[in-house]
């Protein structure tokens, strides 16, 4: 195995133990016998089951801006932000077994398991950016609060939706980021900016 393998080994196997035994009493020390590496190679790369939850996060932020930043900014905003969510979503789609037994970790509680996976304000304000919308003040503030309460209502039903398609979870994404749209116009651009208002 690469080394550079080595981290994606880990969550792999990290993501199967959960879902086989739990997340909460998973050790580092069963996911290193399992991965078939020493703890104290696991531990390095790895220092807590936190660690391997902030890396899928960094791997879903790297995947969701694949392709073109110049096509991407020609689209509406409504459209560039909805493609970048569900990028993320098929990030996350190979783990959402495993994601599952987290968030049951979490007494049941999506937004604690989602605000730990995704250090959610963080991830929500690449999204942003990477849209082309400014997380800058007071407006950046209120954008980013205002996209991870849109994204963990579409996380909410993506757990559940298993079509191949993952039709549900696009038509919440798709009705919540339409009032934030809604919300945007009455509020006189409080959500995107004019120039991303005019580009949409």
């Amino acid at each position: 195995m690469k080394k550079t393998d080595i981290p994606k080994h880990i969550l792999q196997t990290a993501m199967h133990l959960s879902t086989e035994q739990g997340w909460q009493n998973l050790s580092l020390a069963e996911i290193a016998v399992a991965a078939k590496l020493p703890l104290s190679e696991l531990y390095t790369i790895f220092p807590s089951k936190a660690a391997i939850l902030k890396y899928l996060a960094a791997q879903a932020d790297l995947q969701l801006m694949d392709g073109e930043e110049k096509d991407r900014l020609e689209q509406p905003v409504k459209d560039r932000l909805f493609d970048l969510l569900m990028n993320r979503f098929d990030t996350l789609s190979p783990y959402k077994r495993g994601l599952k037994a987290v968030i049951k970790a979490e007494n049941g509680d999506p937004f604690a398991a989602v605000a730990q996976l995704c250090h959610l304000r963080r991830s929500m304000g690449l999204v942003l950016e990477a849209a082309g919308i400014s997380t800058s003040g007071l407006r950046g503030v209120l954008r980013t609060k205002a996209l991870s309460a849109v994204y963990l209502a579409a996380f909410r039903v993506w757990l559940k939706d298993d079509s191949e398609d993952m039709v549900k979870t696009m038509a919440s994404l798709d009705k919540g980021l339409g009032k934030l749209d809604s919300w945007a116009r009455r509020c006189s651009g409080t959500f995107c900016s004019k120039r991303n208002e005019k580009a949409a």
